[in-house]
C-alpha cells in the first residue's frame, strides 16, 4: 500500500509539476517549438530574420538553427502569426453614378497573410492599409457608371475592384481573396423618399387596374348569363303557346272530346266564382216566378238610385 502511494505521489509530481517546468525550460532555451495549423512564427536575432517555420508539427529548434536557438528567445524575438482567411466588410462607400446620383457602395472581402516577412516589416498597419486601398479602388473604378449597371452587374464591377486592389495587397503580405459587392443603395434620403413615393404610386396604380380589370370581366361575364337566360326563358315561353294550340288542335279534331272539355271549363270557372247558384229542375214553374218578381222589384225602386243587387242577380 505504502509502494502505490508513493508511485502515484512521483506521478503526480511528474506529470503535473515537473512535466510543464522542463516543458518550459525546454521552450525558453528553444530546444523545441510547437506550430499549429494555419500558423507561422518568425524568429528574429540581433534585427534579422533567422528562420522562419509555417508547417505544422512539432520542431527541434536546435537543428534547425543550431547555436543561436538558445539565444534566440533571449537576445531575439519570436512573431506568431495568424495564416487563416480573414473577412472584412466596408459599407456604404460614396460613389456617384453617371447620371449623378449619389450612391453607396457595400463591399465585402477576404484575405491572408501570404509573406510572414512583409506583413511584419513592409507596413506597419497592412490590414488598415489594405481596407484603405479597397476603399480607394472601389471609389476609383466605380464612379461615373451607368446605374442600371451597378444595380444588376454586381459580379462584373467585385472583378475590377479585385482586379485593382491584388497587385498592390500583396506587396505588404497581405492577399487578397474574394471581392464581393454586397450592397448598391441611395445616400440621399430624398431621393430615396421620391422613390418610394413613386413606387406606392405605382404599386396602386396597378392595384386599382387589376381591380378595375376584375370587375369588368365579371360584368361582362354576368351580363353574358343574364343574356344568355334570357333568351333561353323567351324560348320557353314561346314553345308553350305553340304547344297548347297543338294540343287544342288536335282536340278540336273529335266534337265530342272538344264540347266536353269546354264544359268542363265552363264548370270550374262556375266553381271557382264567388256566386251561389240555384238548381232548378227543367220543366220547373218555379224558374218564371222567381223571375218575375225580380222585375217588378226593380221597377218599384226608387228612380236616380241605384237599385240593391239582389240574390237573384247571383242565381244562375
Amino acid at each position: 500500500m505504502v509502494n502505490f502511494f508513493i508511485a502515484a505521489l512521483a506521478t503526480f509530481f511528474g506529470l503535473f509539476i515537473l512535466g510543464p517546468v522542463l516543458s518550459a525550460f525546454c521552450r525558453g532555451f528553444g530546444v523545441y517549438t510547437v506550430v499549429q495549423e494555419r500558423q507561422c512564427k518568425v524568429y528574429l536575432l540581433f534585427g534579422k530574420v533567422i528562420h522562419i517555420i509555417d508547417e505544422p508539427g512539432f520542431h527541434f529548434l536546435w537543428l534547425k538553427m543550431g547555436w543561436k536557438a538558445p539565444l534566440v528567445n533571449w537576445l531575439g524575438r519570436s512573431h506568431t502569426l495568424d495564416l487563416r482567411l480573414d473577412q472584412e466588410y466596408l459599407r456604404s462607400q460614396p460613389v456617384n453614378s453617371e447620371e449623378g446620383a449619389p450612391m453607396g457602395i457595400g463591399i465585402w472581402y477576404e484575405m491572408f497573410i501570404s509573406d510572414p516577412v512583409a506583413y511584419l516589416f513592409k507596413n506597419a498597419d497592412p490590414r488598415g492599409s489594405l481596407s484603405a486601398n479597397v476603399s480607394n479602388s472601389t471609389v476609383r473604378c466605380l464612379s461615373n457608371l451607368k446605374l442600371s449597371d451597378m444595380m444588376e452587374n454586381r459580379h462584373a464591377m467585385s472583378q475590377t475592384v479585385r482586379a485593382e486592389v491584388s497587385p498592390k495587397s500583396h506587396e505588404w503580405g497581405y492577399k487578397l481573396g474574394s471581392v464581393y459587392i454586397r450592397k448598391v443603395h441611395f445616400r440621399d434620403v430624398g431621393m430615396i423618399k421620391q422613390i418610394e413615393e413613386k413606387v406606392v404610386n405605382r404599386l396602386r396604380q396597378v392595384t386599382s387596374a387589376i381591380k378595375q380589370d376584375g370587375a369588368n370581366q365579371v360584368s361582362i361575364i354576368t351580363s353574358t348569363a343574364e343574356r344568355q337566360a334570357a333568351i333561353e326563358f323567351a324560348k320557353a315561353a314561346a314553345l308553350r303557346p305553340r304547344i297548347v294550340g297543338a294540343a287544342l288542335q288536335q282536340v278540336a279534331h273529335d266534337p265530342d272530346i272538344s264540347q266536353a272539355m269546354f264544359d268542363i271549363l265552363e264548370t270550374q270557372a262556375l266553381l271557382e266564382g264567388e256566386a251561389d247558384i240555384t238548381l232548378v229542375p227543367a220543366g220547373n214553374e218555379m224558374l218564371k216566378q222567381m223571375l218575375a218578381s225580380e222585375q217588378g222589384g226593380r221597377s218599384a225602386a226608387m228612380p236616380g238610385k241605384p237599385d240593391k243587387p239582389s240574390d237573384a242577380d247571383k242565381r244562375v
